[in-house]
């Protein structure tokens, strides 16, 4: 057959989340279906090929920083696994960012 298909999924962002990756609030992915991805993959990839702005408001360390909110699915990251989490395909997850500084 003709090898692995990609991954399809949807990136969301909110709430000023969006200004940091080129202020485009909804992004449909193809990722190499070849890999398993996780959550922590999928921030890796995020900070290499698409976050635009300040990265430090987004990433800490490994994760998300505090005060960005993941869904996925519409449901809260922190039920689902967080960073062990496996993507499927046509999952929706959606960043929304609840710092606000002036």
């Amino acid at each position: 057959m003709g090898g692995t298909p990609d991954l399809k999924i949807i990136l969301e962002f909110s709430a000023g989340a969006e200004l940091l990756f080129g202020n485009i609030k909804k992004r449909e992915l193809s990722l190499d279906g070849t890999q398993k991805w996780t959550i922590a993959n999928l921030l890796k990839w995020m900070h290499a090929n698409i976050l635009t702005e300040r990265p430090e408001l987004f990433i800490q360390g490994d994760t998300v920083r505090p005060g960005i909110l993941v869904l996925i699915n519409d449901t809260d990251w922190e039920l689902l696994g967080e960073l062990e989490y496996e993507l499927q395909p046509n999952d929706n997850v959606l960043f929304i960012s609840t710092l606000h500084g002036g």
